[in-house]
């Protein structure tokens, strides 16, 4: 399966962009991996004809939106994110009126219809760094109440409006899971994700997007690392960085979508052409300035 995959990738020009949470199998037929922010990136600069974004849809809509020209592919329909669900654009306009003073920081982790209404987006990585470039006081957040209060605590000087939205793979973890697995491994420390409630947060030693994870894990004089943060990142740090010892955080932090994906899926996209994404022009138009914003500040 794998040879036929790599010999009708090459035959149709094909690229396979996969996402750290993805299994191993597919992170190891895939042409990059990496964090939201670093697919966005190379999806708008890579030279192929089609992209296989292996991950979920609103990363699918995302590559789409900065590659028009390209045809991209999610390769399972049903890889949605429940966190892009927990904001729709009705409720967001109301928000809005609420705080219309607020511009609008929306995490990538949404929808193109929420993008399209928003000012400019965000990533786990940027966050920080997108509030703190942002001229107005009044900030709404959207929609991870995790990430959200994370910046606030970075940026005191912004009234930030969280929405109250989050990722359940990592907001399933409490403080005493947390205090618990920390006791259980005395010597190792904690690298987690801003995804992670405040006090979760409260007792890392690092916090960061997936790919600041990784590269801290790389330069960390720490020999045993809790990781908190999906399976996927824990997966691969052991393959390239054998001589450490990772360890989940919580064993449960797996994301169902994120592996929904199977080598049998990308075959079928490469086969048939299956699972193209197609967004309305107005729709992409209005969300892709408020991708390029993100990218060109971060």
């Amino acid at each position: 399966m794998i040879e036929e995959i790599l010999r009708l990738k090459k035959e149709k020009n094909a690229k396979i962009l996969s996402h750290h949470y993805q299994s191993l199998e597919i992170k190891e037929v895939s042409d990059f991996v990496g964090d939201s922010l670093e697919l966005s990136k190379v999806a708008a600069k890579i030279d192929c004809d089609m992209i296989i974004l292996c991950g979920v849809h609103f990363m699918a809509e995302t590559a789409k939106m900065l590659a028009p020209e390209k045809r991209v592919f999610l390769p399972n329909a049903a890889a949605g994110c429940p966190m892009a669900d927990m904001v729709t654009i009705d409720k967001l306009l109301e928000m809005k009126e609420l705080y219309p003073e607020a511009v609008v920081v929306t995490y990538v982790n949404s929808s193109a219809a929420v993008k399209s209404v928003s000012d400019i987006c965000c990533t786990s990585s940027n966050a920080v760094k997108i509030v703190r470039s942002i001229e107005a006081q009044e900030i709404i957040f959207v929609p991870d109440q995790n990430l959200g209060q994370y910046v606030q605590n970075q940026c005191p000087e912004k009234t930030i409006h969280i929405w109250k939205g989050f990722c359940p793979t990592h907001h399933r973890v409490t403080k005493l899971e947390t205090i618990s697995r920390i006791n259980e491994l005395s010597d190792a420390v904690l690298f987690a994700h801003p995804e992670c409630r405040p006090e979760v947060l409260e007792l890392a030693d690092f916090i960061g997007s997936t790919a600041q994870i990784i590269e801290a894990c790389k330069t960390t004089d720490a020999r045993r690392i809790i990781i908190g943060t999906e399976q996927g990142v824990v997966d691969t740090l052991k393959q390239i960085l054998p001589e450490k010892e990772f360890y989940m955080l919580d064993e449960q932090m797996v994301c169902k979508n994120m592996k929904k994906t199977t080598l049998e899926d990308i075959l079928a996209v490469l086969k048939y052409e299956s699972g193209e994404i197609h967004i309305d022009q107005e729709v992409a138009e209005n969300a892709t300035r408020a991708i390029a914003k993100m990218i060109e500040r971060s």
